[in-house]
């Protein structure tokens, strides 16, 4: 198996988030996740200010063109603010399981944008090993023994749960191809910063909008939740989509996605050994086809 850069990156990414969103889960459980994407990003973009100074002497990515600060602007705003807003949205309506099966459709959305806005086209090999990826992914999130949780009784709900979680599958996969199409060959963890820039304002607004900076300021007196939120914004925003910029850089914009879906699948192991979940043979089955799609992307 030979592995590139780009999907080397994309498997660091998935690795990455899987460890931020056991981090995640715990301190949104006590200050609300909207408020932890909120300081995540705040924390990221403390850290991502820190390393551009030491390894490039620019705090800011003051050498970035225009090109690629609105277009990595515009991936921010879309992958961040939008995105995550629907993802978290469909979370409360349809609960995690369904919410994160509707994310599977990220790398299929992901490819259709990137042969539409980058001109990138998959071979056949490629498109099996995204589906074969893709459907593991699902059927492993599909049989998880989650705790019960059941799917609003009216159909409204329903219907408006899948279709925000559709809009965060679509939110995050152009927010990739656009990063793609504005970094170009610019600097990843410079270009992660605009982003992150982009959507700690994007969020600052909607925090305005809707009067919950009172959140933030409850949440910040809790020293537990706010260590595990640091944890997971040096996971998530810092390391992860860093790479997640190396991987798209390198590979074409479906294979990257592909391999970072894996993301849930990597969690499992983390459960079993950490909070002692059971799982079912599905979710075992699932994470081998998902294992064999990469090994098809990545030979």
């Amino acid at each position: 198996m030979d592995l590139g850069v780009g999907e080397l990156a994309a498997l660091g990414t998935a690795l990455c988030w899987a460890f931020t969103a056991m981090f995640f889960a715990d301190a949104g459980a006590r200050i609300g996740s909207l408020v932890v994407n909120f300081l995540r990003l705040v924390m990221a973009l403390a850290i991502l200010t820190l390393m551009g100074w030491l390894t490039r002497g620019l705090p800011w990515p003051t050498d970035a063109s225009a090109h690629a600060w609105l277009w990595l602007t515009i991936s921010g705003l879309i992958g961040f603010s939008f995105g995550d807003l629907c993802l978290f949205r469909a979370l409360v309506l349809i609960g995690p399981r369904l919410g994160s099966l509707l994310m599977s459709f990220a790398p299929p959305f992901t490819a259709l944008i990137g042969w539409l806005v980058l001109g990138e086209t998959l071979r056949g090999d490629q498109l099996l090993g995204m589906a074969l990826t893709v459907g593991g992914v699902a059927w492993a999130l599909g049989d998880r023994r989650a705790p019960r949780v059941t799917t609003p009784e009216d159909r409204g709900s329903l219907v408006a749960g899948v279709l925000l979680g559709l809009g965060g599958a679509l939110g995050q996969a152009a927010g990739l191809v656009l990063s793609k199409h504005g970094m170009g060959d610019y600097d990843p963890m410079a270009a992660t910063q605009i982003r992150v820039l982009a959507g700690t304002l994007g969020f600052a607004l909607i925090f305005t909008l809707g009067g919950w900076w009172s959140r933030v300021g409850v949440a910040l007196r809790q020293p537990r939740p706010m260590a595990a939120t640091a944890a997971g914004a040096v996971f998530g925003p810092f390391l992860g989509v860093t790479l997640s910029l190396v991987a798209v850089q390198h590979a074409t914009a479906g294979v990257a996605a592909s391999i970072m879906s894996t993301s849930p699948i990597l969690v499992i192991p983390i459960v079993v050994l950490w909070k002692r979940e059971r799982v079912g043979l599905g979710s075992v089955l699932g994470t081998i086809v998902a294992v064999i799609g990469v090994i098809v992307l990545v030979r």
